[in-house]
């Protein structure tokens, strides 16, 4: 099946290939054209002289047509960083990772049908699942992993997908703990996830101010904690992190940090936080009982630790 994430890769290739070609065009242009017509002409040369300087494509804001790629309520962890960042997203396929420690993954729909017995044999001790975007999405696929991995011994967890332009953070905390964010002391359940990343149909911070999205995340995070008794995880990546929030220390000392960072070395950490709890460090990894691509995660502990942050003991 070619998922989603695959379709946002092959368009941010295709942009630098389609850049490549036409700088190479240029090129081929100027050294056909002759030396002292150019020198005659200082008009012409001022005309040219900004296409050998293109603006970095990283720089760029995403086009209509790459943004509409993804319909409202099909996102999924790491949509808006490919979106935004193109291939400066993906320095992450060149190397092998440590796959030592706790490891884990995260699914959505995009994953299709999962065997969930496989996974756990594959050494895969946790799994947080999308259940809900905004107020009025839910995953299709949740309703069949979040029992499946609970029966398979995967401890796992529910994530929602932020959509701080749609609603306030009570309502989609509140929709969220309705709709597969609820929490139970028995073992195998996680805390609920707040996924707070790029906008992946639209402007990066969503059109909010740092301080108007610091009111989000907090008016999130009380509702969630007032309905489950849980602090929420916080997934978020270093970049937009700084940018739409301004480095933001306000949830260090209440919420594990899950941090997006595709490496294979150390995470960097968004501002504001001093350690992760768990870390994404690659979105195509391959795990045995999931077809194609699904993201890989490490717990920064030992099982015990896992399983203390599951049941609140910690």
């Amino acid at each position: 099946m070619l998922s989603r994430r695959s379709s946002a890769r092959s368009r941010a290739r295709w942009r630098s290939a389609t850049l490549a070609g036409v700088l190479g065009a240029l090129f081929a242009l100027l050294l056909a054209t002759p030396h002292t017509a150019a020198a005659s002409s200082p008009a012409a040369q001022e005309t040219a002289a900004p296409a050998a300087d293109p603006t970095p494509l990283g720089d760029a804001d995403p086009v209509p047509d790459e943004i509409g790629d993804i319909e409202e309520g099909e996102a999924f962890m790491g949509a808006g960083t490919l979106i935004h960042e193109g291939p400066a997203a993906e320095g992450q396929f060149i190397a092998p990772f440590d796959t030592s420690g706790v490891q884990g993954i995260d699914v959505s729909h995009w994953q299709g049908s999962i065997n969930w017995g496989s996974v756990r044999g594959f050494g895969i001790q946790f799994a947080w699942m999308k259940a809900t975007e905004g107020t009025s999405f839910r995953d299709s696929s949740f309703n069949t992993n979040y029992p499946a991995a609970h029966a398979a011994g995967v401890i796992r967890g529910a994530y929602h997908f932020a959509r701080p332009n749609v609603s306030s953070g009570a309502v989609q905390a509140n929709y969220f703990a309705s709709n597969g964010g609820a929490w139970s002391r028995d073992n195998l359940t996680l805390p609920g996830v707040l996924d707070i990343e790029a906008n992946p149909y639209g402007a990066s911070c969503y059109g909010l101010s740092q301080t108007a999205m610091r009111n989000w995340i907090t008016d999130f995070y009380n509702t969630y904690k007032a309905r489950t008794t849980r602090d929420v995880v916080i997934y978020t990546s270093p970049g937009w992190w700084n940018s739409c929030t301004g480095s933001w220390n306000g949830m260090a000392s209440r919420s594990p940090l899950w941090v997006a960072h595709w490496t294979t070395g150390s995470p960097t950490l968004p501002g504001g936080f001093g350690v992760w709890t768990a870390w994404q460090y690659t979105s195509t990894g391959s795990v045995s009982g999931v077809s194609g691509n699904v993201d890989r995660n490490k717990f920064n502990g030992s099982r015990d630790r896992l399983l203390a942050l599951a049941n609140n003991t910690a």
